[in-house]
């Protein structure tokens, strides 16, 4: 499900339209299956002629939301981002975390990203493959999981004299591709998939 954020809601009010009456459940409902088809049939195949049927609306209604297809493609990429970003951030270790209790806490933080995945396949699809934005999007990730390495070396939680650029980046190339092939496969659960990238990053492969 996609949750409609609060500058939607003042977007909402602008058009003149009650929020929580009708007109807010009908751009829900748009948004979500907007979504489905564009990760389904990515952007260029997906027609609005096609949603609105979906929707059971007519074609009117999705431009009193949403100025075109582009529009609405953007605003789930950028639904997608806001979310993302917000959970690498949370992700960063604080000071206070005991040696035995480390491992548990990183997996966390890992299993709220594949959490994320899991519940909106269809937007992290859009924001994380199909977009045109996706590489940026990843770049992003990436610096800001590098400044949490950084900082939490400088907490004394790992080793200072390791790349941590290279070190983030394998960590969303690892959760884009376990995300694809185990995800949303359903052959793996966010928790297991947390669990063993923790244990690789911090244990590694010997014995």
């Amino acid at each position: 499900m996609i949750v409609i954020l609060e500058k939607e809601v003042y977007q909402l009010k602008k058009r003149g339209r009650r929020v929580g009456a009708d007109g807010e459940k009908s751009r829900q409902t748009l948004l979500e299956i907007s979504a489905t088809q564009f990760a389904i049939h990515g952007f260029y195949k997906t027609k609005i002629s096609d949603i609105v049927k979906e929707a059971n609306v007519t074609q009117p209604t999705f431009y009193l939301y949403f100025k075109s297809k582009e529009a609405v493609f953007q605003e789930l990429v950028d639904i997608f981002k806001e979310k993302l970003y917000h959970l690498v951030a949370q992700s960063k270790l604080p000071a206070d975390i005991a040696e035995e209790g480390l491992m548990e806490r990183i997996a966390y933080g890992l299993c709220a990203v594949f959490e994320l995945f899991q519940q909106n396949e269809e937007v992290a699809r859009i924001g994380f493959v199909v977009s045109e934005e996706a590489v940026n999007i990843k770049e992003q990730m990436t610096a800001q999981l590098e400044r949490n390495l950084k900082e939490e070396a400088e907490l004394g939680y790992f080793h200072t004299n390791i790349n941590f650029g290279v070190v983030a980046a394998a960590m969303v190339g690892a959760i884009e591709y376990l995300a694809i092939t185990k995800l949303w496969t359903g052959t793996h659960t966010p928790e297991e998939l947390a669990e063993e990238m923790t244990y690789l990053f911090l244990q590694g492969l010997k014995k």
